[in-house]
């Protein structure tokens, strides 16, 4: 063989071997952060989410890289907050749930007939009352509040139409684990039955319950039109969901990645914002579309038995705080 043939091929061989030793552009991230939440890809806590990853990337310079697991992928609500003490999550979107980690005042952002509205729910969320709630919730179960959402009111729905609380007897009833609202829907003459929102579907499906309580968005989402005839305008519920991430995690970073993820979380509650008052009015029109039919109800004796289940489930730090945000105008 002729050695000057050869040399040709060993030139390549070289020069390929370089290009696979040699460094990647893409700098291999300092920090990995575990973001989880139960909604599904299309939903805008989702492509929030996505926003906070993308911003996080961005302004870290690629030092933080944050991975979004949607549809409960690691785990239900319950167990990816204890994700956030134990270390195997780091972020999540939560809400009236932290009422079982010993915080009575995170059950304020979900209190049945407390908010007015949507300009009466910024004033509180975005607030000295919010920002009360947020440092309770941090110093009692070293979750950080980092962005709040503002969230759809909660509906009934059911197989039957139900217009008074009188109706509800009999029906069992899925409810998040949250014991104020059992309280309440047993005041109201249901059988509630605390669920995962990941079996809502199928207990549905098999008539192992007979309704359910949830904004549009979650309604649509998760294709309870097809499995519920009837959506009861009852609104009991305007609420806000946090997005709290490891307070041990956060205070690790060092205070320039920390100021990073303040910043993109504040971008991530803006653009949530902005999908959520588009998506609202779409929802709606989508359900209507795959005949769902839409009940009125009688408001007052909704929140006339509401409002005494509530009061005999709240303590007294409870109760004060309700009153301060009844009296924000």
């Amino acid at each position: 063989m002729n050695p000057n043939r050869s040399i040709p091929f060993l030139l390549l061989f070289l020069v390929a071997s370089f290009w696979s030793c040699a460094p990647s552009d893409e700098k291999k991230p300092e920090y990995v952060l575990r973001f989880g939440h139960l909604a599904n890809n299309q939903h805008g806590w989702h492509l929030a989410s996505l926003k906070f990853a993308e911003e996080v990337k961005k302004r870290s310079n690629g030092r933080i890289e944050v991975k979004v697991y949607p549809n409960e992928q690691l785990g239900k609500e319950m167990d990816v907050l204890t994700g956030l003490l134990v270390g195997s999550a780091d972020i999540m979107i939560t809400g009236e749930s932290l009422q079982s980690w010993s915080l009575p005042k995170a059950i304020l952002c979900a209190t049945p007939f407390a908010i007015r509205d949507s300009d009466h729910l910024k004033k509180v969320a975005g607030g000295p009352l919010g920002k009360e709630i947020e440092q309770h919730i941090l110093d009692g179960a070293g979750f950080r509040p980092i962005a709040w959402f503002e969230r759809g009111a909660r509906n009934l729905t059911s197989n039957r139409i139900i217009r008074h609380p009188d109706d509800l007897q009999g029906m069992i009833l899925r409810v998040p684990p949250v014991s104020l609202y059992v309280d309440t829907w047993s005041a109201l003459g249901a059988k509630p039955t605390p669920m995962a929102f990941s079996e809502v579907f199928t207990a549905l499906q098999q008539s192992t319950i007979h309704g359910q309580e949830n904004p549009f968005a979650l309604i649509k989402d998760a294709g309870l039109y097809e499995v519920q005839k009837y959506c009861m305008l009852t609104s009991h519920v305007k609420s806000w969901a946090y997005v709290v991430m490891s307070g041990k995690k956060y205070d690790s970073l060092p205070k320039d990645l920390q100021k990073v993820i303040d910043e993109s979380a504040e971008i991530m509650q803006e653009y949530e914002h902005e999908l959520f008052l588009v998506q609202e009015k779409k929802d709606y029109d989508f359900l209507v579309e795959k005949g769902m039919e839409f009940i009125e109800v009688d408001n007052e004796a909704f929140q006339t038995a509401a409002k005494e289940a509530v009061l005999q489930s709240f303590d007294a730090e409870q109760t004060d705080l309700l009153n301060r945000i009844l009296q924000v105008k």
